[in-house]
């Protein structure tokens, strides 16, 4: 019960409300019982101006470039990373799997904020890492840094619960360690290998943190709408609360069609989980 009511309270009633709130736009004449300016039930009118806004769909287009590139690398990361740890010997593998995690323990915020002194640590000159389209990639190396010691961290939790005797028995057969890693390991995680992917995909359409903190270092470069989270908060402040309602549907919609679309890829070489 006390799940059944923080479920409903503080995820099923919120989007219900964001989709009722998307269905109407404002009316710039007259005012609304509470004095300020009244809305009107136009159930697509919202959607339609997000589907013709060129920043908000530059920022959707933004955010599947960055996730296309950002998300294999930081996973192939965080997989090497607790492929060596499993197979460095006991005394050191705690060392690594704490210098490999220790990043994430850093609050996103003040990552963003360590990268941005890092890539900009003087205030009155412009930074190269905002230039020549380097931009995107600037704000997907604070996130690599940060998330690939969690992912490492699902990874290796997965591998620790692979039984020693199949490992025993590859050995046994002559595989080597190369091998054992391909064709045992790396299929036997392959469920985290799944869950990690589909948290990466929701956290890169959720991309705000750093790039907002970069924004004040970019020289421009980040704008205001760089993200389509940023573009429904910034909607919100301009304000308008039924435009940013119909932004922030319209992205959990592209998110779930995703998500979806990687489930049945994945699935069709087999069930992802078995």
């Amino acid at each position: 019960m006390p799940f059944l009511v923080l479920f409903l309270g503080m995820y099923l009633a919120p989007i219900c409300v964001a989709v009722y709130k998307s269905l109407f736009v404002m009316h710039s004449q007259g005012l609304g019982l509470s004095g300020g300016p009244s809305t009107v039930f136009k159930p697509l009118a919202n959607y339609t101006r997000a589907l013709g806004d060129s920043a908000f769909i530059g920022a959707i287009l933004r955010v599947l470039l960055f996730g296309v590139v950002q998300v294999p690398v930081m996973l192939g990361l965080a997989t090497l990373f607790a492929l060596v740890i499993d197979a460095v010997s006991a005394r050191v593998r705690a060392a690594f799997r704490f210098a490999a995690f220790l990043p994430y323990v850093v609050p996103g915020v003040v990552a963003a904020m360590i990268w941005s002194l890092l890539y900009s640590p003087n205030p009155n000159a412009s930074s190269p890492f905002f230039s020549n389209g380097l931009t995107l990639w600037s704000v997907a190396n604070v996130v690599t840094w940060t998330w690939t010691g969690y992912n490492m961290l699902i990874i290796y939790s997965a591998l620790t619960a692979i039984p020693s005797e199949i490992i025993e028995a590859a050995r046994v057969d002559g595989a080597s360690g190369w091998r054992i890693a391909w064709h045992v390991k790396l299929p036997m995680v392959r469920s985290s290998l799944i869950l990690t992917t589909v948290f990466s995909i929701i956290g890169t359409a959720q991309l705000y943190n750093e790039p907002s903190i970069l924004q004040a270092v970019s020289g421009g470069a980040i704008s205001s709408t760089y993200t389509p989270v940023m573009a429904a908060n910034n909607a919100i402040h301009v304000p308008d609360f039924q435009y940013a309602a119909a932004l922030s549907v319209i992205l959990a919609l592209v998110v779930g069609a995703l998500s979806l679309g990687f489930f049945k890829l994945v699935n069709r070489r087999g069930p992802a989980w078995g």
